[in-house]
């Protein structure tokens, strides 16, 4: 089990809802160290205010000479990082035609290669250790294609796919890094402000997804889907034909029009 105790822990989007809350889970079952990354400074500060142990640091992480800066400096401070929550995540809730290149290559660079480049730069230490913990914020959305978050949904399949590959990789290795994949439906954060529930698959509390992702990570699962729906996507996916799964993702459960009425962070 990945025990939390004495351990020094990163998390990504650390201004954020989700990244405060697993910072505070961390915090209490004792870890070493916990410090927060975001490019939101006053996130981050407020953060600061809200749990005092935690250490920030302003890290845009488009930009892989700041990650790569950044890392240099944290493993000098603290040697290594044994926990990381691949957290951080930007959306755009419009028609792909409508997507700047600015906008799409924004999304890759901090949903997709952040996430890879955070990784790799702590991933030697945690290998040289044997001991080591990766969670992959992905989204549910890398389960299922949705209208008007195109470029989001691409990056999170991207996502799925690294994260699944690592693990496997890592785990034939028996270095005792553990991966874990974590594929939610929307979590109210505000990041998807304005979106509208599919049928059955309420919006996620944030205080009680973050814990469950917390308790699932020390029993090492190596894939998390909340709600119910979403582990339910992939078996649907695999027995009905793509039409009919359209006419039931669409017209009944109404996942593809949960955008329409999207507007985001204010």
């Amino acid at each position: 089990m990945t025990q939390f105790k004495n351990k020094n822990v990163l998390i990504t989007g650390g201004g954020g809802v989700l990244g405060g809350l697993f910072a505070k889970h961390a915090i209490e079952r004792g870890a070493h160290k916990v410090v927060l990354w975001d490019v939101d400074e006053k996130g981050l500060e407020n953060k600061q205010k809200e749990l005092p142990a935690v250490l920030i640091k302003k890290v845009d992480l488009s930009e892989k000479k700041e990650i790569k800066n950044a890392a240099s400096e944290l493993l000098k401070e603290l040697g290594s990082v044994d926990i990381i929550f691949n957290n951080a995540g930007i959306v755009a809730g419009k028609p792909f035609e409508e997507c700047s290149q600015d906008e799409i290559e924004k999304i890759i660079q901090v949903n997709v290669l952040a996430v890879m480049h955070v990784t790799r730069a702590f991933l030697p230490e945690m290998v040289k250790n044997k001991c080591g913990h990766i969670i992959n914020i992905s989204s549910a959305a890398s389960l299922i294609a949705n209208p008007r978050m195109s470029v989001y949904a691409g990056s999170k399949w991207a996502v799925t796919g690294w994260s699944e590959s690592l693990r496997i990789e890592l785990e034939n290795m028996k270095k005792g890094v553990r991966v874990t994949t974590v594929q939610p439906g929307y979590i109210d954060t505000g990041m998807f402000e304005g979106v509208s529930a599919p049928l059955l698959t309420p919006i996620l509390k944030p205080e009680k997804i973050a814990l469950k992702i917390i308790r699932a990570v020390e029993k090492n699962k190596v894939t998390i889907r909340s709600p119910f729906m979403v582990k339910l996507t992939p078996f649907l996916k695999g027995v009905l034909p793509q039409r009919t799964f359209d006419f039931v993702a669409g017209k009944i459960f109404g996942v593809y029009s949960t955008m329409d009425s999207f507007t985001g962070r204010k």
